[in-house]
């Protein structure tokens, strides 16, 4: 496998695109700025650089490059595979159709023998992750590894893009699928939020969209934790995710907040908050952060599908309430995961309004919030 990384920013691309890479076996993975939506023209460059290859992306809430994360960039990964096959599929996405959709793709990539890992990018606003996740697992064997996330918009919640082809385009869910018995792949997530305040029922959700804890608005006890920071909802609310489990179970998801409805008083989450389980409110402690991506990374080698040494494409995703906390110390958890990588390694990826991406080393893939996850993929020798 051949790899490399360019970037793209206001005084253009720091290397020229490597034409000699472009082939049907070549993975490009490219991230960048809402605003390529309106000026999608370096998009455009490569595709004409690199026209055979399998180009896929997103907007972000921050683009990932190596150890650096930067904005108003593109961010860009060219894994060239010596025999791993690939395959790409695309739908429109909404919240209300997001499990077909999941469960749409799944079934393009499935049709193909010897599927082996699939990566998601969605629409990061017009998509109920959790039903996403949901929709592609009902067509999927545990064994298939299943990961990516939801594209970003900094700390606006305006509008994010997909890439298809050349054209970024909104509302639109792409998938990547790996084939073969070549392919290497390995998976990490994790988060490291404290929780505190008491642990309250989910007395009225429908879908991603919460009513009420404990008979109380949802939306008046948030305003009510955030005291001052509640005029800055939905942005602020961020910095206060919510973890949920259901009453018989320890496995805990976090779910961050997407949207507030101040006329119904509900806020609306990234996945599904089901009526009945347990909710409890969390915050941010910097040293456990940093320390939950180097957990990430180590994880990635516990799940690994075949022993490697060699170097491999770690697409890093975070979530952008990690990056408002973490602030200036935001690299740190970006060294604390190339730190662990074989030299000759290249990281690319994006702050996200969600991540995907199976729970702890089990094969399920879920939808997270607030965490770093990772994904590896390299080729045996």
């Amino acid at each position: 496998m051949e790899l490399t990384q360019r970037t793209f920013t206001k005084g253009g691309w720091d290397q020229p695109l490597p034409q000699n890479l472009d082939s049907d076996r070549t993975l490009v993975l490219v991230f960048g700025a809402t605003s390529f939506l309106d000026d999608p023209a370096a998009l455009g460059q490569i595709a004409d650089a690199m026209p055979r290859s399998h180009r896929v992306g997103c907007s972000t809430s921050g683009e990932i490059e190596g150890t650096r994360v930067r904005d108003e960039s593109l961010s860009v990964a060219i894994a060239k595979f010596a025999r791993t096959e690939i395959g790409t599929a695309s739908v429109d996405v909404t919240p209300e159709t997001s499990f077909a959709a999941g469960a749409a793709v799944a079934k393009k990539l499935a049709a193909r023998p010897g599927l082996k890992a699939v990566l998601l990018l969605s629409d990061g606003l017009a998509v109920n992750g959790t039903a996403l996740a949901e929709g592609v697992s009902s067509v999927l064997p545990p064994s298939v590894v299943v990961s990516g996330g939801l594209a970003g918009d900094g700390d606006r919640f305006k509008r994010t893009w997909v890439l298809e082809g050349s054209v970024p385009r909104q509302g639109r869910l792409s998938a990547v699928g790996l084939y073969g018995d070549d392919v290497i792949v390995g998976h990490g997530s994790s988060g490291g939020w404290d929780k505190f305040g008491p642990e309250r029922t989910v007395t009225a959700a429908m879908g991603n969209v919460l009513h009420s804890l404990d008979g109380r608005s949802a939306l008046e006890l948030y305003k009510e934790y955030l005291g001052d920071r509640a005029s800055g909802l939905p942005a602020t609310g961020l910095l206060f995710p919510l973890a949920i489990r259901s009453k018989d179970h320890d496995k805990v998801l976090v779910r961050t907040v997407l949207a507030v409805d101040e006329a119904a008083g509900t806020l609306t989450f990234a996945g599904d908050i089901p009526v009945g389980c347990r909710a409890q409110l969390m915050k941010a402690n910097f040293d456990r952060l940093i320390s939950a991506a180097s957990d990430a990374a180590a994880m990635t080698r516990q799940t690994t599908s075949a022993p490697t040494d060699g170097p491999v494409l770690s697409l890093a995703i975070s979530c952008v309430g990690r990056r408002l906390v973490l602030a200036e110390r935001t690299e740190e958890e970006l060294e604390a995961t190339a730190d662990q990588l074989a030299p000759g390694s290249v990281q690319v990826g994006f702050y996200s309004y969600g991540e995907l991406s199976p729970y702890g080393t089990d094969g399920r893939c879920d939808l997270h919030n607030q965490t770093m996850t990772l994904t590896v993929l390299g080729e045996r020798a």
